[in-house]
């Protein structure tokens, strides 16, 4: 996952990761499995002049790949803070 991150960090689009639906533009989601187990890292790379982790969870369900709708709608709320955040240290509106 830290490669990932330095991926986007540098401008590049990882192979593990993949656009989130239904948050707007500018929500990936990197996929990692290790020792039988799915792990998922949720950023938005949606602000010019930062990258925010919103979210990182084991994936427990062993059917589908689907991100469950409670993962979702934290990684909505964080999305929100991040704006706000962003708004707040860099006194600049994010991209839409």
């Amino acid at each position: 996952m830290g490669f990932a991150l330095y991926q986007i960090e540098i401008g590049d689009f990882p192979t593990s990761a993949k656009w989130l639906k239904g948050l707007g533009s500018g929500v990936l989601e990197l996929v990692s499995d290790f020792a039988g187990d799915a792990y998922r890292l949720v950023v938005t790379v949606r602000f010019r002049r930062a990258i925010y982790v919103l979210h990182a969870f084991k994936k427990k369900s062993k059917r589908g790949a689907k991100t469950p709708k409670t993962e979702i709608d934290r990684v909505r709320r964080r999305l929100e803070w991040a704006a706000e955040d962003y708004r707040r240290r860099f006194a600049e509106e994010p991209e839409p």
